[in-house]
């Protein structure tokens, strides 16, 4: 028998995988990707250092301005050919390195770029964090220096895209090389844009300071390097929240030059202490009157839309706005015509805003002082809107079921379930109308009880005003796409506001205005706007306003709404306006401040074309009017303001009417508000006197004060729906009661106390 001997040794065991690969370990599976992952990385470094070095040796350094070339952006009123104003091209006035004191170069580095003196002309650290920002959705970043960003606005465009960055990384790495850190600083301080038309430090200086760029101090250098990051937000003349803005930037750069050693600890507290002064700068002349005001508007709503300060002071743009001479002239003359003399525009802050019913083009506006004095817009800043805001009810209660037939609580006071008490006008405890009262009556005298009964007899009442509110024009305290506005929030807007229908929110007319041409629309909201078009300098349109429509308020609640307003013209406290000789529609309004002042007092009204908001304020635009004013009712000098305006703007235009009202009239969710009688229609009441008293009772005059023109009371034998329950009183009110409970007049004066509304309300978001 023959076979295979074992060799020597133990016995060597097969598994039944022998000869098979034996499995890597986790440690060999890590060493193994590295490795390809180095030779993966070094590749691609040497792939991206080839195409650096190819770049670099085949981009040129461009012609200065070849790509950036500035024009001036040309502002034009409606008809697209008469120039309202321009933004000018860039003024700039070149100066050496040696006539720019150290205090701007230090400030400007230590603001914009710390590195600048060491660094390569690049920040790699900075466009890898700006791409990985950019690419996860963050805001866009630009992560330049110094150098970057001359090389961006003088040789290249300002396009958001990665391929200009990295030729801008390239331009800046081989003039870096060109041309000094010196010659570099110069070249970009004679450059920059800071705002106010001005390109360049010594035009800046100018602008701002009114003074060439060699006398420059620190404080005043630290605001020029401030606003080079934000020339709109950090410019101090663009109001309080520009100036608090600038403060923090302010800071911020005192402290970096601290830190930098440019300045001692000592130099920085004492500039830290304030601001330097902003003197009036002749240059600013073609601001001057109203023109500043309609620009800053512009170019407010240019920003908002998306363009930059860069292309709007440089880019050759062609602005097209809603804006129409006549419209602009209408209001400043209305309003020089009907204010009382011997008030200046200092203290008496009169506005004005009309909108095209069924476009929501802002046709013109009066912004208070000439822009020179006064930088405020109160066509925009508003006030509290008082009476003015009743319509709102009204239409919410008709919304909610009630009709206008229905009857509310006529007689003083109306006392909530919690003790609070809300009084209508008249002197003691506030003028009676009798138990019950009908919403056309309501809101042709300006009832405060029927509408504070009317908003808590709607289920949620407060919360359905304020929505139905926004729909129609008035936007929330939050600015929100859906309610958009100029501006675009108001102030003191809030859905748990007990006594929202007697207009303690702030809101401006021009957004005023627009509500109640969505009423006079039928219901339909078209969103108020300035600027119809913009195009570029190549001729291409780059914006054009959509002008769609969109249902607010159904359109039969809207007639009847309008009626009622048209009622409160046609023999109510809106009576001061029947002059205009053709159908009107409006509704009065003032307002107090917390000690129980009037500080406000509003028209607001329509004809089917346009619409119309005046306000008048005082001071800081919750000063006291009663008892300054001859008169401080929304009757006296509001409506004669509207009125002038209206006569004007009206002027040539073809009478046309409202709808009849439909009596709508659904399932009230509340009973005992149903008509005490079944009443005929209302009817339109005679033409007024002028010899005859005011409805409203004017307070003590001021001596040699003039008094505005009286206001015509209504004349034969009280019919229908307007008649009014007896009273001793006339049929609209006298000065607020010294009441601590809140109290109003017929021209909508809610208290405003303490007592009235204790909360503030809070500044959350409103839906």
């Amino acid at each position: 028998m023959t076979g295979k001997r074992r060799a020597p040794g133990p016995p060597v065991r097969k598994s039944a995988a022998s000869g098979t690969k034996q499995p890597r370990t986790w440690k060999q599976r890590s060493l193994w990707a590295l490795k390809w992952a180095t030779v993966a990385g070094l590749v691609l470094a040497l792939i991206a250092g080839a195409a650096f070095f190819y770049l670099y040796r085949t981009i040129d350094i461009p012609r200065a301005n070849e790509d950036f070339k500035t024009q001036t952006s040309r502002i034009y009123y409606a008809d697209g050919q008469t120039e309202l104003g321009t933004f000018a091209t860039q003024d700039r006035t070149i100066i050496s390195y040696d006539q720019m004191p150290d205090s701007i170069k230090d400030a400007v580095v230590a603001a914009e770029n710390q590195t600048f003196w060491t660094d390569s002309g690049i920040d790699v650290k900075g466009i890898l964090r700006a791409v990985f920002n950019n690419a996860s959705g963050g805001d866009r970043q630009g992560a330049s220096t110094i150098t970057q960003q001359y090389v961006k606005i003088f040789y290249l465009s300002q396009e958001q895209s990665y391929e200009r960055k990295l030729k801008e990384a390239i331009l800046a790495l081989k003039l870096q090389r060109q041309i000094t850190k010196t010659e570099l600083l110069a070249n970009y301080l004679n450059t920059i844009y800071f705002g106010r038309g001005a390109y360049g430090v010594e035009a800046a200086s100018r602008a701002f300071f009114d003074k060439p760029a060699k006398r420059l101090n620190l404080r005043q250098s630290a605001v020029l390097a401030s606003v080079i990051n934000n020339p709109t937000r950090f410019d101090p003349a663009n109001g309080k929240d520009a100036r608090k803005a600038l403060k923090g930037r302010y800071t911020y750069v005192l402290n970096s030059m601290a830190t930098l050693g440019s300045i001692s600890a000592e130099e920085r507290d004492k500039a830290l202490k304030h601001l330097p002064k902003f003197p009036e700068v002749e240059s600013e002349s073609a601001y001057g009157g109203q023109r500043g005001h309609m620009l800053t508007l512009v170019r407010k709503e240019l920003n908002r839309l998306g363009y930059t300060d860069d292309q709007i002071d440089g880019g050759g743009l062609k602005v097209t706005t809603t804006l129409t001479e006549d419209g602009m002239r209408a209001a400043q003359e209305g309003v020089l015509e009907a204010k009382p003399e011997g008030f200046g525009d200092k203290q008496l802050h009169a506005a004005s805003a009309s909108v095209e019913v069924g476009t929501g083009r802002l046709l013109g506006f009066y912004a208070g002082q000439d822009y020179l004095d006064s930088q405020i817009n109160w066509a925009v800043s508003g006030g509290m809107v008082g009476s003015t805001m009743k319509p709102f009810t009204l239409a919410a209660a008709i919304d909610a079921g009630f009709s206008l037939r229905d009857t509310f609580a006529g007689n003083s006071p109306f006392v909530f379930p919690d003790g609070l008490e809300v009084r209508n006008a008249g002197g003691g405890d506030g003028q009676d109308f009798g138990e019950r009262v009908n919403a056309i009556l309501a809101m042709q005298k300006s009832i405060n009880t029927a509408f504070v009964d009317m908003s808590s007899a709607i289920p949620q009442g407060p919360s359905k005003i304020q929505k139905l509110a926004m729909e129609l024009g008035v936007p929330p305290m939050e600015s929100d796409q859906r309610y958009p506005g100029i501006p675009s929030t108001s102030r003191d807007f809030t859905s748990d506001d007990t006594l929202i229908t007697l207009g303690r929110a702030r809101v401006s007319p021009i957004n005023m205005a627009n509500a109640y041409a969505t009423i006079a629309n039928g219901g339909r909201r078209a969103d108020v706007h300035v600027i119809e078009k913009v195009e570029l300098a190549d001729g291409s349109t780059d914006y054009e306003f959509d002008e769609p429509t969109e249902r607010a308020l159904d359109e039969d609640i809207a007639a009847d709404v309008s009626f009622s307003l048209q009622e409160t013209v046609a023999g109510g406290s809106g009576a001061t306006v029947q002059p205009l000789g053709r159908p009107a529609a409006g509704k009065t309004g003032t307002a107090t401040n917390s000690k129980d002042d009037v500080s406000s007092a509003w028209f607001v009204g329509y004809t089917p074309q346009i619409s119309t908001a005046v306000m008048y304020v005082r001071g800081d635009g919750d000063d006291r009017l009663d008892g300054w004013l001859p008169s401080y009712f929304g009757s006296g000098f509001p409506a004669a303001t509207w009125l002038s305006i209206m006569q004007r703007m009206m002027d040539g235009l073809p009478v046309e009417d409202f709808p009849d009202p439909v009596y709508v009239d659904g399932d009230a969710p509340k009973s005992g508000y149903e008509p005490t009688t079944a009443p005929p229609s209302p009817t339109r009441r005679p033409s007024p006197t002028k010899s005859e008293e005011p409805t409203e009772e004017p307070s003590e005059e001021p001596s040699e004060e003039p008094t505005p023109t009286e206001e015509p009371t209504t004349e034969g034998p009280c019919e229908g729906l307007l008649c009014p329950s007896e009273s001793s009183e006339p049929s609209g009110s006298s000065s607020p009661s010294p009441s601590q409970s809140p109290s109003g007049n017929a021209s909508g004066n809610p208290s405003g106390s303490a007592s009235a509304n204790p909360a503030p309300g809070r500044r959350s978001r409103q839906s």
